[in-house]
């Protein structure tokens, strides 16, 4: 009789034991000859030498299943423990799996050339309207980096820019009137990792979600780093962020033109960004269009919408302008 400790990494534990524990009792009566006890990260087994082997081996296979899909069921295990491959659905364009199992994939042609544009360089700027997908995907991208381990750690920001409300009136500490910010970013997360897991990445500082102002000084290497609504950024604020890379880093930045909440006196960073790095080798810009969008179908054609009404007065103001300038020389 031996015993064995067995460490789980990667996985959500309550994904991997199942609901009310159902998947370790399952394990319990495909190995009836062994004792053992999970908790937390950890399984303890004590039994025949040979027997525990094909355990610890069994338990591994389930393990890498787990964290490769975010789901373990009975079929799945019955399979494995039996050494049988499980039936594994083909979805092309696949990102990740996220929360479970949901395939997460390149779902329009700009989503996948983002996939793509990602694997070949170290700096992409993603543009293009709201529901476009860009975020989504560019999140997609850096969780599947920190599973496959080419990186430690990601770091998401955002600008911390009013769109018509003034942060200084939202209640609470900072840490409170900054949260609503960021919220997006909470949101696609949880689609992805499992709560219990991405809480445990967050407290230790693997997935870090911070403003934009709070990366000054900062040098960010072996990490994914994504900075989100960008078209709200400062001139400043856009060269401090983009100096932050670091060794084995890559970053994405996203931003939608038509929607600049900055004051009018201000150019937005990522206009002049694209413009001064649109010939430096190792930065891809991709752009998103009205048929990239996947939200509700209402979404596109309110973003046509309000581009016919954007060209329509773009159009009264060349307009008035050239007036004012004609009846200008006649004074004159």
């Amino acid at each position: 009789m031996i015993e064995k400790i067995i460490i789980l990494e990667n996985i959500d534990p309550v994904v991997f034991y199942g609901i009310n524990n159902c998947n370790i009792q399952l394990i319990k009566t495909l190995f009836p000859k062994l004792r053992f006890a999970a908790r937390g990260m950890v399984i303890k087994v004590i039994g025949d030498e040979n027997e525990t082997s094909v355990f610890e081996n069994k338990i591994k296979q389930l393990e890498k299943y787990c964290a490769e899909y975010n789901i373990l069921n009975e079929e799945i295990i019955i399979d494995i423990v039996k050494g049988q491959n499980p039936v594994e659905i083909k979805q092309e364009h696949l990102i990740i799996h996220g929360v479970n199992g949901k395939p997460i994939v390149g779902r329009t042609e700009n989503q996948q050339k983002l996939v793509k544009a990602f694997e070949s360089n170290d700096l992409v700027f993603a543009l293009g309207p709201a529901g476009s997908g860009k975020t989504y995907v560019a999140i997609a991208l850096a969780v599947r980096a920190l599973k496959n381990k080419e990186v430690k750690k990601i770091i998401l920001s955002r600008p911390a820019v009013e769109a018509g409300e003034k942060l200084g009136f939202l209640p609470g500490d900072m840490k409170d009137k900054i949260d609503p910010y960021l919220q997006p970013l909470y949101d696609a997360l949880q689609d992805m990792i499992p709560s219990a897991k991405l809480r445990d990445l967050m407290e230790n500082n693997i997935i870090q979600i911070a403003p934009l102002a709070f990366m000054r000084g900062r040098t960010l290497s072996d990490a994914v780093i994504i900075l989100d609504e960008a078209q709200n950024t400062t001139t400043h604020q856009i060269k401090m962020f983009l100096t932050r890379l670091g060794l084995n880093a890559k970053m994405i930045i996203t931003g939608d033109m038509s929607q600049i909440d900055l004051p009018p006196s201000q150019i937005s960073g990522l206009v002049q960004a694209i413009k001064i790095l649109k010939d430096v080798k190792g930065i891809e810009k991709v752009e998103f269009g009205k048929k990239d969008i996947v939200r509700h179908k209402l979404v596109q054609q309110i973003v046509e919408a309000y581009e016919k009404f954007d060209e329509k007065r773009r159009k009264e103001l060349r307009s008035e302008t050239a007036s004012e300038t004609n009846k200008k020389k006649k004074e004159e």
